[in-house]
């Protein structure tokens, strides 16, 4: 049975973390003229950006290789046994590789050499050995050493897979900030799941619109206004003039002050009680953005609008709840 207290684990934990730390911020400091090297050798690829790696490796390769393609930069893993048996031919004359291996003395990465450089296709690679037959065949070498790996053992890669990975996120971003890439052409690249319709649903797919927009005049009194917040169940009507521009707007909350203040229902005018000043927003706006709005100024509905004022529609807090908007 295992006696350790839980101190132990605590502690090993925090020892690996703190061990793995060390080694980012010395990665940092390592950084130098290879770096913006490979970043340019990436923004010049015709083609995509080929990842290899083996083992645990392959498995930051294969990360590296999502990173760059969710943000701009096409890119794939290619398992370096495989491409010795057939997967070489993914790789085209318009691509660039980028090839991981802590010893740089990879058996499986090196046998590919003779037919990169055939082909020749720009390599960069990542290792922690400056002088090993890997970095001194590439055109690019990225340095990713460490001290010492976090396993007690120095055996288990965890230091330099972590230092590995955090280059890789350090290329994809530098690459995304030159290429000027958006949050609309990153939502592309994610078009599915909460993310994707942060970035992706616009005011104008989840607002009323038509005859289902509340909408009364300012001559309109309090009683015709509840009406129309009982029929459309926004909780709230839009108050236009005559050529449908926006007036303002009567809520759920302004009816309580009219109730507080006993007003009569039936002969007072909603332009009396009205919010004059009502928030509104382009229907081209992100739903997301309709959302910090919402949320900004603790209300419930916004109304969308063209650049005269003219309405086009309601976006209310439970239609972007609805749709997934968060």
């Amino acid at each position: 049975m295992n006696r350790h207290p839980d101190s132990f684990f605590v502690e090993s934990a925090q020892r690996t973390i703190s061990l793995e730390n060390t080694a980012v911020e010395q990665l940092g400091k390592q950084l130098d003229r290879a770096f913006p090297a490979a970043c340019r050798k990436i923004l010049d690829t015709r083609g995509r950006v080929v990842v290899t790696g083996m083992g645990k490796s392959g498995h930051i390769a294969g990360k590296i290789a999502a990173t760059l393609a969710s943000t701009g930069t096409p890119a794939f893993f290619v398992h370096p046994a495989e491409a010795s048996h057939g997967d070489m031919g993914m790789i085209t004359p318009d691509d660039c590789v980028i090839a991981l291996s802590n010893s740089g003395a990879t058996t499986e990465i090196l046998t590919l050499l003779p037919l990169i450089k055939r082909l020749n296709v720009p390599l960069i690679s990542v290792t922690g050995e400056p002088l090993s037959e890997l970095a001194k065949s590439s055109d690019v070498h990225l340095l990713a050493s460490v001290e010492t790996e976090a396993c007690p053992l120095d055996l288990a890669p965890t230091s330099s897979t972590t230092v590995a990975l955090v280059l890789g996120d350090a290329l994809a971003i530098a690459v995304l900030e030159a290429r000027g890439f958006t949050a609309e052409e990153f939502a592309f690249s994610h078009p599915g799941g909460a993310l994707g319709k942060r970035l992706l649903l616009r005011v104008s797919d989840v607002m009323v619109i038509e005859k289902d927009i509340p909408l009364v005049t300012p001559e309109a009194t309090v009683a015709e206004a509840l009406y129309e917040i009982t029929q459309k169940g926004l909780g709230m009507t839009t108050v236009c003039n005559p050529d449908r521009k926006l007036a303002g707007v009567f809520t759920d909350g302004d009816l309580r002050r009219v109730v507080e203040d006993a007003g009569d229902l039936q002969a007072m005018k909603v332009a009396q009680v009205m919010t004059e000043s009502a928030r509104t927003i382009p229907p081209d706006a992100l739903a997301a953005e309709a959302m910090s709005l919402m949320e900004r100024h603790r209300i419930s509905s916004l109304v969308a609008v063209d650049e005269s004022q003219e309405i086009l529609g309601v976006v209310t807090l439970l239609s972007l709840l609805k749709a997934g908007i968060s």
